[in-house]
């Protein structure tokens, strides 16, 4: 009997910290004791651990056995130390050789009857294991396919804690993956199902969101009932260009974290899209927890977030969005350390233009004016300054229901998109920015200068509309968007007429 130690890992926020489980068997009275500043589920795992070993056909010796999860300083939570911690006490019995675990990382959690179930974070806990120069990583058999989009480790899955303990022992041989293979491709259903050319008529708004998509932007839908607004939302993904391995990863990365990937085909490929309920509260939507999570804004990270019933969100969780939008991440401050969540995303946003939905149509409309000051006051002009393009869904007539012209397919449209994006890339290629929606105030001079007909217009506007400095800013960006989308080197009178369109509209509703 002695002393051993098992390498794991514990999620923090999307940070994965190196654990060493340490087990120590002497003599003394019959314990099973365990420290290193664990949640109430990891202290459970005594019962669970010394059960799953008496039942895979090893016996416990009556004798003092203490478990340390280093660093003590760590908060240790979830299920998934089970299987290092049995490993460990296993070793320090001499059940197989010490020298077995080296430079070996270990994650799993243990039914009773020593089967070993699947774990979350599984994909950045292989990542941090590979840096920390880990040559394998033994985890439950159900993650293997999500542990092997790491390449450079050798994954092997289980299924019981007695197969790992033969083949430690070298009585049993198992199956290894390398990581690295390519990843298996998980498309979302929106766009395999979903496509522009099913909307009939609303050109101008369609305009409207491949404008967005091209350049990053945020847009606001306003119109009556039944608009088009939602399905218009719903299709933007299919006109998103698709991410790239890294992009893929990073965003995979986030959803293990959470549990929530594909088991059989883990690595997303398609761009998220993410549709929030107005009742969502605010941890929900921006992450928290004692050990924070991501919310839904980092699980949109990459893609779409899209707020249904604008004005029937909670003006405070509206409100939490405005930095996140600006800063592109959200961060959280804990008791424990301050957390840091990637919150790249398009925010998509449609509303009714009052209660009843049929303003300014006096005809139908029956809201007071109070109705409708109290309805609009919901979204502040802070917020609002944060949407680059403002665009009204009118009714839909008979005539383009009826009519069954031929519609743009959402390919088409992704072609201009990308080409755009291809643009803005190859643009900022020395820079950190991705697209003309990340612009900093330094390079707008740089690269959205106006020509003496574009400045005189652009000064008109700013007084006429009682612009912002940050609404003057989204107008140019949103005009070097469209001036990429007609291949035009410099930003002409008619890119910056239709990006100060755009911001017309907010000012006929927030008077």
């Amino acid at each position: 009997m002695s002393f051993s130690s098992v390498l794991s890992a514990a999620i923090q926020g999307l940070h994965v910290e190196v654990i060493r489980v340490e087990a120590d068997v002497s003599s003394g009275l019959p314990v099973f004791h365990m420290v290193g500043y664990l949640s109430s589920e990891v202290k459970e795992a005594s019962e669970r651990v010394r059960t799953a070993i008496r039942n895979s056909g090893y016996q416990l010796p009556a004798k003092k056995m203490v478990v340390n999860l280093a660093p003590a300083t760590v908060r240790k939570k979830g299920a998934s130390f089970d299987l290092p911690i049995a490993l460990a006490v296993l070793s320090s019995m001499g059940i197989f050789p010490k020298e077995r675990l080296k430079d070996t990382m270990v994650t799993g959690e243990l039914s009773l009857d020593g089967s070993v179930k699947e774990v979350p974070g599984i994909l950045p806990m292989v990542m941090q294991a590979k840096e920390e120069g880990c040559r394998r990583c033994i985890i439950p058999q159900q993650n293997v396919p999500e542990g092997a989009l790491v390449g450079g480790v050798e994954i092997i899955g289980v299924t019981k804690l007695a197969e790992i303990c033969r083949y430690l022992n070298g009585e049993q041989r198992l199956e290894t993956v390398t990581g690295g293979g390519p990843g298996t491709v998980r498309e979302g259903q929106e766009e395999e199902t979903l496509d522009y050319s099913d909307i009939q008529g609303q050109e101008a708004v369609k305009r409207a969101a491949e404008v967005a998509v091209a350049g990053g932007h945020n847009l606001l839908l306003v119109g009556p009932p039944g608009s088009g607004k939602t399905m218009m939302a719903r299709r933007v993904p299919t006109i998103l260009p698709p991410p790239t391995p890294k992009e893929s990863i990073e965003i995979t990365k986030i959803y293990s974290v959470l549990g929530m990937v594909d088991k059989k085909r883990p690595l997303i490929t398609g761009r998220p899209f993410r549709s929030v309920h107005h009742t969502v509260t605010r941890a929900a939507l921006i992450g928290g927890g004692m050990i924070p999570v991501p919310g839904e804004i980092s699980l949109a990270h990459g893609g779409v977030l899209f707020l249904d019933e604008l004005a029937e969100f909670q003006k405070p969780v509206l409100e939490v969005l405005r930095q996140p939008l600006e800063e592109r991440q959200i961060r959280i401050t804990r008791t424990q350390g301050n957390f840091v969540f990637p919150a790249n995303f398009i925010l998509i946003c449609a509303m009714n233009p009052c209660p009843c939905g049929n303003y300014p149509d006096f005809n139908r409309c029956t809201c007071t004016p109070a109705q409708l000051g109290q309805y609009l006051g919901k979204i502040s002009q802070p917020f609002l300054d944060r949407i680059d393009i403002c665009v009204e869904a009118p009714r839909i007539q008979y005539e383009s229901l009826a009519g069954g012209k031929k519609q743009e397919s959402s390919s088409r449209i992704r072609e201009r998109v990308c080409r755009a994006r291809d643009i803005q890339r190859k643009r900022y290629e020395e820079l950190r920015i991705l697209t003309n929606s990340m612009l900093g105030v330094g390079e707008l001079k740089e690269f959205c200068r106006l020509g003496e007909r574009e400045e005189s217009l652009m000064r008109q506007a700013f007084a006429s509309l009682g612009l912002t400095a940050r609404t003057y800013h989204k107008i140019l960006k949103v005009a070097r968007t469209i001036a990429d989308l007609d291949a035009s080197e410099h930003i002409e009178e008619r890119h910056l007429t239709e990006a100060i369109g755009y911001r017309t509209m907010d000012k006929k509703y927030w008077r």
